[in-house]
């Protein structure tokens, strides 16, 4: 299974997401084909009571494993249903540039 279908799954099984987004962004980097960077947007009801520390440890406890085996860069924007949809229309999500050591 590619790594992005690997986060598609674990996020939707575990989080049931009103919205969720994954961008692969390995080629801004490597170049290669490889899958390390990743940018995900994540709308959850799971998300309510938990601050934003709290969502992302959540989600990346989910990728442990990865991050083990070569994934580089997570970004991360985790939102409860009313966030995402007072936030929705302005939403800019861009990554920082990567400065180096994708190739594990």
């Amino acid at each position: 299974m590619k790594r992005e279908q690997l986060i598609h799954q674990r996020l939707t099984e575990q989080f049931q997401p009103l919205h969720l987004e994954i961008e692969n962004e390995s080629h801004q980097h490597s170049g290669d084909g490889s899958e390390t960077h990743y940018r995900v947007l994540l709308a959850s009801e799971k998300f309510q009571n938990l601050n934003r520390v709290e969502r992302q440890r959540a989600v990346y406890a989910l990728f442990d494993d990865q991050f083990k085996t070569g994934l580089h860069a997570f970004s991360l924007r985790a939102l409860t249903p009313e966030e995402w949809e007072n936030q929705k229309d302005q939403f800019p999500m861009v990554s920082p540039a990567c400065k180096g050591g994708s190739s594990r």
